[in-house]
């Protein structure tokens, strides 16, 4: 369960020492973005996040935005940047930006605004306006909010479908209450590419995963304590129904317990969409029902491009879907196993028969009835549950289908249908090849004791060794690509080794088979000796150029590679490595941020990144599209540090307390107490001393009151901050 924070302080005092990197990086695009990559980047970063930080054995209470890098940069980074970047990027694309279909107009709003009486128009909304869809939708939307304890936000753009992509600068100036009003925080919908594309949906319902079965993963009660689910305590009646006098809420807080319904209802919605209305046969677009689906008797895939035409209903209503067009027909396989890595997981939330932790437990009071349906095991109709498990086995017997090589014993990156028959491509990369590893490593796991078991971890054996065989090179790295009658590519890059890495070391996870472990922890080895530039905290993105260039993609990839050798290969070295990485790079990639990273405006937090309003290109919290690096002649020490020690006891104190601090050389000192709003309290010092042990005596009168307050110490060598607390 991630910790919760809350917190006000305006942090200006705490512009910390940090590395400086000069002309020699430089941001290259940002009015490119691009929903795949993107999404395919939080999730990554997600999982190197707070799970990544609890594996390693950190304390998460331990840490407060407010104080960068304490008690370390590693915990720091993992447990406050990493998880907020990718939560950025969710709130970004799912509620904020409108870069997709609304939900106003998805399949179960529909199918409840046509069962709905005349009465319900103008019921939850201001007027009556000839349509249902938007009082169904608010009507649904406040019933999240009495299930959560939760004032829904204002002026979001919840959405089931996103586009392809879009161009992220803001028309408009951000407002000051864009916390809980996103009416500013909207993007130019001229300007984006209205585009459905698997890959893009499919990262998206993953990163819609995440943070659902995070926030809906434990209870609250009405003053945001927790309440360990535990078979017993639940927000519900007999029935199901949601009882507000059990003082039990959904969600591990308020806005957690609502945000994690909207996400699983736009999750729910994204797959009803998925299935009934975007399965190609190669002339037409239709539905598939997972109940009955098999191949052999004609295949319905997801095509990888679908042209959208949008119009407008009524004024004050989002644009409706109208039309819909196939402008690539062809399958694509990671766009195939971004919607798996999804369904596979929205399935083990929402399974019926798991009762293995807390947060199972918690997800039964989710999917009773109320606020989601059942599984049909329960009901005799089917679920969300049903949805994603049919959907799950519909996206893999089409992999299986359509892009399995039974005779050269791999997976390719593309085919077709021709005339009703597959055409299977000819081409693996080594992208593919590893990530769709990891997906059959799941299937596998989420689908024992069913006649699906045993095919995802045959296809785990034959791709590891053809990967093995046929893409690594003499010296342990890893060509791009390799085409089938042809041969290996001649091109090497940072994505392909990072890539290898995980795959293999899921293929071990998987098969037990020690020549993985030992082949992952190789390539391992070659990515930080051929690849890491340590001197500058960065990879080269081609072995062979100093120019690094990088996206979303990559980053991504050397996210996931660091992570699974740290938790998987024992490499001790991966968690420093990314955290250096991370400020680095994915720092300076990232275009602006919020108050959860403990930016309240100025660059507050001392990172170089902007407080959103004050992005001056006006750019949300996303990444770069693209950035470039000149690894060789760039000097960047990326780790925040105090470089001056300051500590103090006792603490918490009354009125009195020993400030103590180290002076590297004679120089003026700065020592100052401000409050929790930021406000200066007191000049403690202001004057020249000497090099050595410095005490100060501070004295607090009874004007001031119990509190947190926080020391600053400025001096030639640095800043230092302290949180201290007075307490009568």
């Amino acid at each position: 369960m991630k910790k919760k924070i809350h917190f006000n302080l305006m942090l200006l005092m705490m512009l910390l020492v940090t590395g400086q990197l000069f002309s020699q990086f430089k941001i290259t695009n940002t009015s490119d973005y691009k929903t795949r990559e993107q999404m395919f980047l939080a999730n990554e970063i997600n999982e190197s996040g707070e799970p990544w930080a609890e594996a390693l054995g950190y304390n998460l209470d331990d840490l407060d935005p407010m104080i960068p890098n304490k008690p370390d940069s590693i915990s720091y980074t993992l447990g406050i940047e990493a998880y907020e970047y990718s939560r950025y990027q969710l709130g970004t694309i799912i509620s904020r930006s409108g870069m997709g279909l609304h939900m106003m107009w998805s399949p179960m709003i529909g199918l409840l605004a046509s069962m709905a009486p005349e009465g319900v128009d103008g019921k939850f909304t201001p007027a009556a306006n000839g349509y249902k869809e938007d009082d169904v939708l608010m009507g649904m939307i406040r019933h999240f909010g009495q299930d959560a304890h939760f004032v829904p936000f204002k002026n979001p753009w919840p959405q089931f479908a996103e586009f392809i992509g879009g161009d992220p600068h803001l028309p408009h100036k951000i407002a000051d209450d864009f916390v809980t009003d996103f009416k500013t925080l909207r993007w130019d919908r001229s300007k984006m590419q209205k585009v459905l594309n698997p890959g893009a949906m499919g990262q998206a319902l993953m990163k819609q995963y995440l943070w659902a079965q995070d926030m809906l993963g434990s209870f609250h009660d009405d003053n945001e304590d927790e309440v360990v689910p535990n078979g017993v305590s639940t927000p519900d009646s007999l029935n199901g129904k949601f009882d507000p006098s059990n003082n039990i809420f959904i969600g591990g807080d308020n806005a957690d317990g609502f945000i994690g319904q909207v996400l699983t209802a736009e999750a729910i919605n994204k797959m009803l969409f998925m299935i009934n209305k975007l399965t190609f046969d190669g002339t037409s677009l239709g539905a598939v029902n997972p109940a009955t689906y098999s191949p052999q008797n004609g295949i319905r895939y997801f095509p990888h491009k679908i042209e959208i035409t949008e119009g407008m209903v009524a004024t004050g209503l989002p644009p409706r879907l109208n039309s819909m067009k196939v402008i690539d027909k062809s399958s694509h396989l990671f766009d195939q196993l971004s919607v798996l890595w999804g369904t596979l997981n929205f399935r083990n939330m929402m399974n019926p028969a798991d009762t293995s932790d807390e947060p199972h437990i918690a997800y039964k009071s989710v999917f009773d009835g109320d606020p989601f349906p059942p599984s049909m095991s329960e009901t005799g109709k089917p679920g969300p549950f049903d949805l994603m498990m049919g959907a799950s086995k519909v996206v893999f017997m089409n992999i299986a289908a359509m892009h399995f090589d039974g005779a050269n014993k791999t997976f390719v990156n593309i085919s077709n249908l021709d005339n009703g028959a597959v055409k299977k491509g000819n081409k693996i990369s080594t992208v593919n090849a590893a990530y769709i590893m990891v997906l059959m490593k799941k299937m596998e796991e989420e689908f024992k004791g069913t006649p699906i078991e045993g095919k995802p971890k045959q296809m785990v054996m034959a791709q590891a060794r053809f990967l093995i065989d046929n893409l690594k090179d003499v010296s342990g790295d890893y060509f791009d690509s390799y085409t089938i009658g042809t041969g290996h590519s001649a091109s090497k890059s940072l994505s392909s080794i990072a890539a290898a890495i995980r795959g293999l070391y899921s293929a071990y996870e998987l098969t037990g088979k020690n020549e993985f472990l030992q082949e992952a922890d190789a390539a391992y080895q070659v990515l930080i000796s051929k690849y890491y530039v340590k001197a500058n905290s960065m990879f080269k993105t081609n072995p062979v150029s100093s120019k690094a260039v990088y996206h979303p993609f990559n980053v991504a990839l050397v996210t996931g590679a660091l992570r699974e050798a740290s938790l998987v290969g024992n490499h001790t070295d991966a968690p420093e490595i990314y955290t250096r990485f991370s400020k680095s790079v994915i720092n300076k990639m990232q275009l602006s941020e919020g108050g959860a990273t403990g930016e309240e405006g100025s660059d507050s937090d001392g990172d170089g990144i902007p407080f959103i309003p004050e992005q001056a290109d006006r750019l949300p919290p996303v990444l770069a599209n693209e950035a470039e690096f000149d690894i060789l002649n760039a000097t960047y020490d990326p780790i925040f540090a105090q470089k001056t020690s300051l500590s103090n006891s006792p603490n918490p104190f009354s009125n009195n307390t020993t400030i103590e601090f180290d002076l590297e050389n004679n120089t003026k000192v700065e020592l100052t107490l401000y409050d929790i709003e930021g406000r200066l309290v007191n000049r403690i010092i202001n004057r020249p001393m000497t090099k050595g042990h410095q005490q100060v005596q501070l004295k607090v009168n009874n004007s001031i009151s119990t509190g947190s307050y926080f020391i600053k110490l400025n001096t030639k060598s640095g800043v230092a901050i302290r949180k201290i607390v007075i307490n009568r």
